[in-house]
């Protein structure tokens, strides 16, 4: 009998024959999928993917296939016969019927092997699609599908022609004996016509009937399509080495709840705590009846099954400590297996993992943890799927698919992972099983999306056992039956009262009649007047343009500020690594020139360089340095530092309660103050950009506008506890029964299994974006190189980690116009190679240097003479 290979022998290793990879498969799907996960039938799912694991490669049999491979002279006469997916669709709806699974069930596996290195499509439709054959059409007139048809009949006729003992020996196994090769082959028409009509419309066989498929039917697929993908290219990066499963490829080494709880020890030990003595040891006392709370009720919540809880605590209480704590005593009591704690934000994403890391002794090389940013992936694209596992690595694999015992996230990763997801993203599903999941600031989520994220964490919840913990100090009302952690949350609100909130006569403006913003030069003498009383001031503009107007207009006024990234722009010359870079070290360069300093944080700065100053900021600020920093919104949500005075640009109430979390955290003074104005247009613009940002789509200010008005007194200033609990409340509500926020029609996706709609949800703005690598440094300049030498060498497999290593170099600039002037200096720019449109810069060289500003980032100049060097 000829050999039949899944993949072919190369020049450093041998090759693996085709029944021994489907083998191998089938045994990793033991270590994927628990022995105890059901489908809604009370069906095991680990059968079911071992069942389709056996036929998912089952088309790389047919001698067109082992052509493509180049071990059998020759090439098809058509190029489709050499698909191996398609075919292996079919065979794995007829195992699992043979094996008397459900209906559902054999559509869910014949839709996970027909998409086994594609996306998941229009569920019903494609079966309806594949499966339909109209009567008495010739060959010529043959759609898509038939023509499919046609050459699976021709596949089928060519496997048992040259090996049929292997493809009854790949049956006999697949159904446990109860189907075999010769039955499937020649009862492939009548199967068609089978499947068809688990869709068609009744009576009629011509139309979708969408009725047929259950709501449980898209997050079947999914858990079948994810455990296999994820199973058979851990196989694929295992057989140039020669790496057979084990339980130990796929295990999680756990966090403990002693060693969390051992930390908090020392830091308690470390602190005063007195419920009757300073703000700082009120604050530490409330801190830790808080944890202990939480951890009962914790340990009820588990005991009573799990399912969906909140945690509902101010900022600066602990949150991220208590809610890891939490997420550690359910993962026990339930016998879980991982923490997944996702966030809105990549730029809070290291300051967590720096905190786990002193928590639990480790850092994200190992299997206790790993770090999961969402940073603009590029690859080298190849659309053919045959190819698409060449360059796999398992290391990478099982990293990327959190298999480690806590993995920190961000909600585009989770949640795009259960919407549509792609290929590699189906990897992770798996390890959601049994998990629990931590969504911190959940706010933050998109409004759109505020229907479709209860949908699918009923997903995780019903269909993978998993354990949701949402926790803010502003909860918007996204689970309705959830469980509260937190013993009465007002009474540590009430201790945590640090800011008193001002509407500034701007916003009084707005509230009345939604005229006569402020102007930046009113704005700047406030923030002159923080720093002669030599108090540090946060100022949180909208838009990037106003943030950008703000520090240019703070510089002119104030000529004898350093500027922190001047500073830092000279340390990463001097170190030319921005690895090595010591925020402590900035820090001492800025308090040794002056004793005033401006900021300016935006996304056109690197991620690299953003994380850096604010380590920078926070050692400023500590040491009671008078720093004016001017953000947008990226310092709202999770970053641990503190001013004087917080300025917020209007915004939703919540947006404004999170801005508040960065003033007076630690309690430096007795109360700090939170000025709520209202920005002018910076420039030429036509809107605010207040009005630019929160009034696109759902208008969100005259919510706004309309809850503040009717929480306040005659006065402009209001309390902590009326802004970030009963205005929240409110808002909320509004919002929800009101504005009736989220899109219904994404929810009527997952439970009609429109796998399609689903793929083109994004929780980022969906705006096109040209990726850019700022290449500050010698070393980034080199790896630019690399990837170009590696591109023109065909070295491909080299191209991969040279780009994952510029993921924190580059910016992603939003293009509003493909046609625009600015479209096209971004275009111009030059590719990091060839095939990809990543586009980098170096601003050491005179044709780049208008392209990068060291204060504000990546700018695209106003004059167009810089494209003639390009």
């Amino acid at each position: 009998m000829p050999i039949r290979y899944s993949h072919p022998p190369e020049e450093k290793h041998n090759g693996v024959h085709l029944f021994d990879h489907l083998e191998d498969v089938a045994e990793r799907v033991r270590y994927v999928v628990p022995a105890d996960a059901k489908t809604p039938a009370e069906e095991p799912i680990r059968d079911i993917v071992e069942t389709i694991a056996y036929v998912h490669d089952f088309g790389k049999a047919t001698t067109y296939f082992q052509q493509y491979l180049g071990v059998v002279s020759g090439s098809p006469k058509f190029e489709q016969l050499r698909y191996h997916a398609p075919v292996g669709s079919f065979a794995a709806y007829y195992a699992l019927k043979a094996r008397g699974f459900d209906t559902e069930t054999c559509l869910a596996g014949f839709v996970a092997v027909a998409k086994h290195h594609g996306t998941l499509p229009d569920i019903p439709k494609y079966v309806f699609e594949r499966s339909h054959r109209r009567s008495n059409v010739s060959e010529g007139n043959q759609n898509a599908a038939e023509k499919q048809q046609a050459m699976i009949a021709m596949q089928l006729d060519d496997i048992n022609d040259h090996v049929p003992e292997l493809a009854q020996e790949v049956f006999e196994t697949a159904t446990a004996g109860a189907g075999s090769w010769n039955s499937f082959r020649t009862e492939f028409g009548d199967l068609l016509g089978e499947i068809e009509s688990t869709v068609a419309t009744s009576g009629t066989g011509v139309g979708i009937n969408r009725e047929a498929v259950s709501e449980s039917c898209y997050a079947l697929v999914l858990e079948c399509w994810g455990s296999l993908v994820l199973a058979d290219k851990t196989s694929a990066a295992s057989a140039a080495n020669s790496v057979g499963p084990s339980a130990g490829t796929y295990e999680a080494k756990k966090p403990t709840l002693e060693q969390l709880n051992g930390y908090v020890d020392d830091l308690e030990r470390e602190s005063s705590s007195d419920p009757d003595g300073t703000h700082s040891e009120r604050l530490n006392y409330h801190r830790s009846r808080a944890r202990a709370a939480v951890l009962e009720n914790a340990g009820k919540f588990a005991n009573e099954g799990g399912g969906v809880a909140t945690l509902t605590l101010p900022t600066g209480m602990g949150k991220t400590l208590s809610g890891l704590s939490a997420g550690l005593k359910v993962r026990d009591r339930l016998d879980g297996q991982r923490i997944i704690y996702a966030l809105p934000f990549t730029s809070i994403i290291d300051q967590v993992i720096n905190e786990a890391e002193d928590v639990f002794k480790t850092d994200t090389t190992g299997r206790l943890l790993t770090a999961h940013h969402h940073l603009s992936e590029t690859t080298i694209n190849d659309n053919d799927p045959d190819v698409a596992d060449e360059n796999d690595d398992v290391a990478g694999i099982l990293a990327e698919s959190w298999r480690a015992g806590l993995t920190v996230t961000t909600f585009v990763q989770l949640f795009e992972s259960l919407a549509g997801p792609s290929n590699s993203q189906s990897m992770k599903l798996p390890a959601l099983r049994n998990s629990v999941v931590i969504l911190d600031e959940p706010q933050s989520l998109p409004l759109e999306w505020w229907k479709l994220v209860p949908r699918l964490v009923s997903i995780l919840t019903d269909r993978y056992d998993a354990t949701v913990i949402a926790m803010t100090a502003t909860q918007p009302r996204l689970f309705d039956d959830a469980t509260e952690l937190v013993d009465n949350p007002d009474r540590h609100f009430e201790a945590a009262e640090r800011v008193h909130y001002h509407l500034d006569p701007s916003t009084e403006r707005y509230i009345a009649d939604q005229a006569n913003p402020k102007p930046y030069a009113e704005a700047i003498s406030e923030v002159n007047d923080a720093f002669e009383a030599d108090d540090s001031s946060l100022v949180v503009c909208n838009t990037i343009d106003s943030a950008r107007k703000f520090t240019e207009h703070v510089t002119t006024a104030n000529p004898e500020l350093v500027n922190v990234g001047q500073v830092y722009a000279e340390q990463l010359k001097a170190t030319d690594d921005a690895d090595d870079i010591d925020p402590t070290a900035i820090a001492g360069q800025v308090t040794t020139i002056g004793d005033r300093s401006l900021l300016h944080l935006s996304t056109r700065l690197r991620p690299i360089d953003r994380l850096h100053l604010i380590e920078t900021a926070k050692t400023l600020t500590e040491c009671d340095h008078t720093l004016a920093t001017v953000s947008t919104q990226l310092v709202e949500a999770g970053v641990d530092i503190s001013f004087d005075r917080v300025y917020r640009d209007l915004a939703p109430i919540d947006s404004i309660v999170q801005a508040a979390g960065r003033c007076n955290r630690s309690f430096e003074q007795d109360r700090g103050d939170v000025t709520v104005w209202w920005l002018d247009a910076p420039d030429d613009q036509k809107k605010t950009p207040a009005e630019a940002v929160y009034n696109r789509g759902t208008s969100l200010l005259p919510v706004a506008a309309e809850t503040l008005e009717s929480v306040r007194s005659d006065s402009n200033s209001l309390g902590e506890m009326v802004v970030s609990r009963t205005a929240v409340d409110q808002y909320h509500k509004k919002l929800h029964h009101e504005k009736n926020v989220g899109k219904e029609e994404f929810v009527t996706y997952v439970d009609e299994a429109r796998g399609d709609k689903l793929a083109s949800l994004s929780l980022i703005d969906q705006r096109h974006v040209v990726d850019v690598v700022v290449c500050r440094t010698t070393n980034e300049r080199e790896i630019v190189d690399s990837i170009q030498d590696a591109f023109d060498q065909y070295e491909f497999s080299k191209i991969n980690p040279l780009l994952d290593e510029l993921r924190s170099r580059q910016v992603s600039i939003p293009v509003y116009q493909p046609d625009s002037k600015e479209a096209r200096e971004l275009m111009d720019l030059p590719p990091v190679h060839h095939e990809t449109n990543l586009r980098y810069v170096d601003p050491s060289r005179p044709e780049f240097k208008n392209f990068f500003d060291p204060t504000t980032g990546f700018v695209v100049p106003d004059n167009t003479v810089e494209r003639r060097f390009l």
